[in-house]
């Protein structure tokens, strides 16, 4: 089977539920303040870097998308582009010349498409036909251009089902000095728009910095990666011996960590003393207390620091 399934996409989705809001601006050490080049460029270089940083950046998120929702490898460009110019003439009078189906049905959504890798699947499905419900041969089409059209249909899922790496436009509408009011006022003590925050506005996206402030659970780093950012825990047992290292996991029953040395420790919440220390508390307390302008503010700030 191949590996756009939809059975590998459900399993991924649920093994992936909070890749969407996951982030925060408690970034990691070492993140620092990027070294402003001296050298001459000529005219035209920055904005050919920062057009190929943007593109870089899309291409990543696709990639997370592709990943998350258990797509197969990304599709032939060139011969997708070929293949819709065959699939057009060939197959669009019944599937719709975007493969989204008209008398015939929406082959975007087809297992026989989803299944299919190289178009080892759907060239011969293609040289066969299926006579008894109205899918007509072609026998004259060469494995070159089925291949095409295989490449065109992968191409069409993956435009269809992947959304990563689309761009969210007109996202930074707030006032960037009431915004700068406020990161003084709430957000100086942990960072610093020379230190840790240092052109952070270069690496991630005005829509990715708006969701790291306001869903912390992870971290970034200068490339605009995204790390877990470690909660740390102490447990007291009732014998007086304390506990410290990572949590796992804690909800009303249980409290679960790994210690220093890596191991995996549990018990009932009722039965030890469990004190938290979350690096991204604060950003958890101010998320109850945000106003739509504040959050429009804030973003508009931070999206200047580059």
């Amino acid at each position: 089977m191949g590996r756009r399934t939809i059975a590998s996409t459900t399993r991924e989705m649920k093994s992936s539920s909070s890749v969407f809001l996951a982030a925060a601006l408690c970034l990691a050490a070492g993140l620092g303040a990027q070294t402003n080049s001296q050298t001459s460029k000529r005219p035209g270089t920055q904005d050919q870097e920062a057009a190929t940083s943007q593109s870089t950046r899309a291409q990543t998120r696709t990639d997370r998308g592709r990943e998350f929702l258990g797509l197969g490898p990304v599709p032939d460009a060139a011969a997708a582009a070929r293949g819709q110019k065959i699939f057009a003439s060939t197959c669009g009078f019944c599937h719709g010349s975007n493969a989204t189906g008209a008398e015939g049905p929406n082959l975007i959504r087809s297992t026989l498409v989803l299944h299919d890798e190289k178009g080892e699947l759907i060239g011969p499905f293609l040289h066969n036909g299926r006579p008894d419900r109205g899918m007509p041969a072609f026998p004259n089409l060469t494995d070159a251009q089925t291949y095409d059209i295989a490449e065109f249909l992968h191409q069409r899922v993956e435009d269809t089902t992947n959304r990563f790496g689309y761009k969210i436009q007109n996202v930074v509408t707030g006032n960037a000095a009431e915004g700068k009011a406020f990161f003084d006022q709430h957000c100086n003590k942990c960072h610093s728009a020379t230190g840790d925050l240092a052109h952070i506005a270069s690496s991630v996206e005005p829509a990715d910095l708006q969701a790291l402030f306001l869903y912390p659970s992870q971290s970034i780093n200068a490339k605009g990666e995204k790390t877990t950012v470690p909660v740390q825990v102490s447990v007291t047992l009732a014998s007086g011996e304390s506990i410290s290292g990572t949590l796992k996991r804690i909800d009303d029953f249980n409290v679960s960590m790994y210690d220093g040395s890596g191991m995996y420790h549990s018990w009932p919440r009722s039965e030890v003393k469990v004190d938290i220390k979350d690096p991204l508390a604060a950003h958890r307390e101010l998320l109850g207390t945000y106003t739509d302008a504040d959050m429009h503010n804030i973003l508009a700030y931070l999206v200047t620091l580059k």
